[in-house]
């Protein structure tokens, strides 16, 4: 829904794109967002051929490593990767310590060598033992569990240079990828402190958490003092603001109301707490804490402009806790946006009209090669962290489009700023520090691709029906 505002918005857009595009923007982005995964480790399979890889690629190829994988604890210096189910039954550090570990970082050259992996804790299951060199794994994809990843990078866009903003776990990764910062204020994100971690006392986040929960605060130096942490409730705009200043609409889709993923429960003019519960009219309105819905919403032709997707614990792709089933969660998001028959006034599908962002919330302490960008002070004591898988799904690109453009969580936040007639950078966090809007992915004056279903061992009604217990992710 527009108000009139949005609509001279959507129409200063429409004047100023290119006489022979197809639409004038896409009136919906959907950011899916899975768990703690890094190229090497969950894309490996990609490269079969080998020839598809390379580690300095052309355009036309993957820079993912599958051989000699860094490692200092090694007695060569490195390691060669063993293969390990995407449920695989352990869990791996990925805090700013796991970050400092793996990152290695040379004070002389500013540059991680990569290679401290190893370094990293691994937490088995219950009744279960962590294998050897936990941390140097990739999926093995020999009973097809990733075809349907594998199917949307093929068919659309990968980026080989997408790395998340934050050198930490999911808390304040989703706070980055909602509102561009993990920063109680924004003129505390201008002087580089930010939240670290995931809450240090409580299984609760946000505004909502229980009484006494605190947050760790890193500040410029990279420094987590003991005495520098903070209730998880902060003050600052976000991307949805942004979004309902210009009357488009916004849809967060979560599990739990006090979850840390759950990015809008930590902004206190959205969640209004009260007694533990979010008050807030645009909170009410916008959270929707059963994450299927987005397939209801897409079914009834009830799809927001700028939707963000988290998972249940099965569908997530967290070490330890999923169930195998996040390739055919996001296959049955995307195909159900595929092969909508809903329309809009101008007779355009939901798949001619839509961005599909998917996006990984942290690397979950799995080996990658790649090292990080680490940005100048101030914001360089916690940003840039590591490499995260990226697929950017629509109608307007040749299939196997590969990005070589590096970019961060703040380029989602630009695309979606430049898509919605929004200034580049308004929110001034990462948006600001970013200079690529994604605009390489996608090319409005193509004739939009005819959508091919993508093959899954389960579709929206599987999702739909499940009455398996949904969980969090975890508890990082």
């Amino acid at each position: 829904m527009r108000t009139a505002l949005g609509s001279l918005a959507f129409l200063f857009c429409l004047n100023s794109i290119p006489a022979d595009a197809q639409i004038a923007n896409f009136e919906h982005v959907v950011v899916i967002v899975q768990e703690n995964r890094t190229p090497d480790s969950l894309f490996y399979s990609l490269c079969n051929p080998a020839s598809l890889c390379s580690t300095t690629p052309s355009a036309k190829q993957y820079d993912i490593q599958t051989a000699n994988w860094a490692n200092n604890a090694a007695p060569n210096g490195v390691t060669q990767p063993v293969p390990v189910d995407l449920k695989n039954t352990y869990d791996l550090d990925h805090s700013h310590t796991g970050y400092v570990k793996m990152c290695d970082l040379n004070a002389t050259t500013g540059v991680c060598a990569m290679d401290g992996a190893a370094s990293n804790v691994c937490s088995p299951n219950p009744g279960t033992v962590c294998p050897a060199s936990p941390q140097y794994a990739y999926v093995d994809n020999s009973r097809g569990l990733l075809h349907p990843y594998l199917d949307l990078v093929t068919q659309y866009g990968w980026a080989n240079y997408m790395f998340q903003t934050n050198q930490g776990p999911s808390f304040p990764a989703h706070q980055f990828l909602f509102g561009a910062t993990s920063a109680p204020s924004a003129a505390d994100d201008h002087i580089g402190t930010f939240a670290s971690e995931n809450v240090l006392n409580s299984n609760s986040a946000g505004c909502n958490a229980a009484p006494g929960t605190k947050v760790q605060l890193i500040d410029a130096a990279g420094i987590e003092a003991s005495n520098n942490t903070t209730f998880p409730c902060f003050e600052h705009q976000t991307l949805a603001d942004l979004l309902t200043a210009k009357g488009d609409s916004w849809r967060y889709y979560a599990l739990n109301a006090d979850s840390i993923w759950t990015a809008p429960n930590a902004i206190d003019h959205i969640c209004e707490p009260s007694n533990r519960v979010c008050t807030g009219a645009a909170w009410a309105a916008n959270v929707d804490l059963n994450q299927t819905d987005i397939l209801r919403d897409i079914a009834g032709c009830n799809l927001r402009n700028v939707s963000w997707v988290t998972p249940s614990a099965g569908y997530s792709d967290h070490s330890g806790r999923n169930n195998g089933l996040g390739p055919s969660w996001v296959a049955a998001i995307v195909n159900s946006i595929g092969n909508s028959t809903c329309v809009d006034q101008y007779g355009k599908t939901y798949w001619q009209t839509t961005a599909i962002l998917v996006v990984w919330d942290d690397w979950g302490g799995w080996y990658d090669h790649e090292p990080s960008t680490i940005l100048a002070n101030p914001q360089g004591g916690y940003q840039y962290g590591f490499r995260v898988p990226f697929i950017f799904v629509s109608a307007y690109k040749p299939p196997r489009y590969i990005s070589n453009i590096r970019c961060d969580f703040g380029c989602i936040a630009r695309f979606v700023e430049h898509n919605f007639s929004i200034p580049l950078g308004a929110l001034t966090f990462a948006d600001a520090r970013s200079s690529s809007d994604l605009y390489d992915f996608y090319n409005l004056r193509l004739l939009p691709r005819r959508f091919r279903t993508i093959p899954a061992p389960h579709g929206a009604s599987f999702f739909l029906k499940d009455s398996s217990p949904q969980l969090p992710p975890d508890d990082d």
